[in-house]
């Protein structure tokens, strides 16, 4: 497991949004619990991160207004994300048998708004339950995709296949063997970077930038042992990877709250950022 260290950088004496990097105080401030009333209630199980090493340049000309690549020693990194949601429901009602639980594929890479806000951007997110898809578009503004989708566990292995509905895209399949025990990320390594994540952005219709704050334990992970993989899910969001990932990382279960979304309005004015 690579554990290479990253060090807060300073905001930029002459404000310049692409030049403010997010420092450690950020992302560990994001950890702590909002204090907005929770929308929902979830949890995330069996996942796998695998990363590759995509140029910033290449990222950021794939963002929106507002939002800026960021970076671990110069380096953007593009994920894929298998995993099992379970226990999907509205904050304030128990799970539902046949809607609360279902698989779901996201790619996805790593940004921070012009205040140094460190977050995710979703390229895609396969999902095989049809009323989360709907529900996701329409109240997240997030590009989910209806897939079909089917995991299974045998023996030591998770068999994992994606494949999007209505799409000529080729099926993802993944295997790996999952793990009891594991360990939270320790800050400042990739790891963490690419793991602690507790923001997400999105877009609307109109292109205005919102964000949306989840608060779970921090993972804890393990390096798995990985035997299949695939990187069409990528490709099919516009990216030629190539090869095996830099970076596999799996992890436990976590349970997640959601809150709700709020659009980024305040830009971080030149006063405030000249040291």
């Amino acid at each position: 497991m690579m554990t290479k260290a990253v060090s807060s950088t300073p905001l930029a004496r002459s404000w310049s949004a692409g030049d403010i990097q997010p420092q450690m105080a950020q992302r560990l401030a994001l950890r702590q619990r909002s204090k907005s009333l929770a929308l929902g209630r979830q949890r995330w199980s069996r996942l796998l991160f695998g990363h590759w090493e995509v140029g910033p340049r290449e990222i950021q000309a794939t963002l929106p207004p507002g939002l800026f690549v960021d970076t671990f020693e110069g380096s953007a990194y593009l994920g894929i994300v298998p995993f099992f949601m379970e226990r999907v429901r509205p904050a304030w009602l128990p799970p539902l048998p046949g809607l609360s639980w279902f698989l779901e594929l996201n790619v996805r890479t790593y940004v921070h708004d012009a205040a140094g806000n460190p977050g995710v951007w979703f390229y895609s997110l396969d999902c095989n339950q049809p009323v989360a898809v709907a529900i996701a578009r329409r109240f997240f503004h997030l590009p989910y995709f209806h897939a079909r989708m089917r995991a299974r566990q045998q023996g030591a292995t998770i068999y994992y296949q994606s494949r999007r509905r209505g799409a000529a895209s080729a099926e993802g399949r993944y295997a790996w063997e999952p793990a009891t025990d594991g360990t939270p990320a320790r800050a400042g390594t990739l790891e963490f970077f690419l793991v602690e994540r507790y923001l997400l952005y999105a877009a609307d219709a109109q292109g205005r930038l919102l964000a949306g704050r989840v608060h779970h334990a921090p993972y804890r992970i393990y390096t798995p042992n990985v035997s299949e993989f695939s990187v069409e899910p990528a490709r099919a969001a516009g990216f030629a990877l190539n090869g095996a990932p830099v970076s596999w990382i799996a992890a436990g279960a976590v349970d997640v709250t959601v809150f709700p979304l709020e659009r980024i309005t305040a830009m971080p004015s030149r006063k405030a950022t000249d040291a």
